[in-house]
């Protein structure tokens, strides 16, 4: 898949070097002769082959084996998000970067989902976008760390929600009363006679509830289940009021 080329290196005799090849879609001649020319500077990277639209890109790999797409979103036609799409379909191997004015933080998710492996604006400096391709080539993924950060925190928010929601599936109906009377700003003796149930079947209730959502204490049980009544209870009442 590389291209062999040869490179110059002051007065010594020309190396074989190995350069990734690079198929540029854009439909922008300007902004295609200025990533021509960035790569130009590189020891690693090639242009192999260009296009102005999905039809172009498409045609051009039927014929051609590229190492990476580099993409532009706001294609004529199927945009490229389409193209993503058609070609993680058709070539799982190939690695795609898109590349846009779009603000990542609307687009870079949605890109990665369609099937790409970075996002890199236009904006960026060339350093950086040579970095970002060199990333992807590596077999990593590309985004801004503000996207990763933003990613790495709702990976753990739905992590933590799916964990909640399975304790929560774990808990017995008498334990879901309970719970949700904590919940609801009840003590463990109002709660008592709420249910009709001696103070100390509640404190059962209360440590069986503790062990089953890993909390570590009261002040954590407390917290827990008023946050969750909050979000997930429409009145202030247990079930069976």
């Amino acid at each position: 898949m590389n291209e062999q080329l040869t490179q110059n290196e002051g007065s010594e005799s020309p190396q074989e070097v190995t350069r990734q090849r690079i198929l540029l879609v854009d439909d922008h001649p300007l902004v295609r002769e200025g990533l021509t020319t960035l790569m130009r500077t590189t020891p690693d990277l090639a242009v192999f082959g260009e296009a102005e639209n999905f039809e172009e890109a498409c045609l051009f790999l039927e014929a051609n084996t590229p190492d990476l797409a580099l993409i532009d979103l706001a294609l004529p036609g199927k945009d490229g998000i389409d193209l993503i799409k058609e070609l993680r379909d058709t070539y799982p191997d190939l690695r795609m970067l898109a590349l846009s004015m779009h603000e990542e933080s609307v687009y870079a998710e949605r890109v990665l989902r369609a099937g790409a492996h970075g996002y890199v604006m236009k904006h960026m400096p060339g350093i950086q976008i040579i970095e970002a391709i060199r990333t992807v080539l590596r077999g990593e993924v590309f985004v801004s760390p503000a996207i990763a950060s933003r990613m790495l925190r709702q990976l753990v928010d739905r992590e933590n929600r799916a964990r909640t929601r399975e304790g929560i599936d774990t808990l017995s109906n008498r334990e879901l009363q309970v719970f949700l009377c904590i919940g609801n700003g009840f003590s463990s003796k109002e709660i008592a006679n709420r249910l009709q149930l001696n103070i100390k079947t509640i404190q059962t209730y209360r440590e069986h509830i503790k062990h089953k959502l890993r909390l570590r204490n009261s002040t954590d049980l407390v917290h827990f289940a008023t946050q969750w009544a909050k979000d997930n209870t429409p009145g202030s009442h247990a079930p069976g009021d």
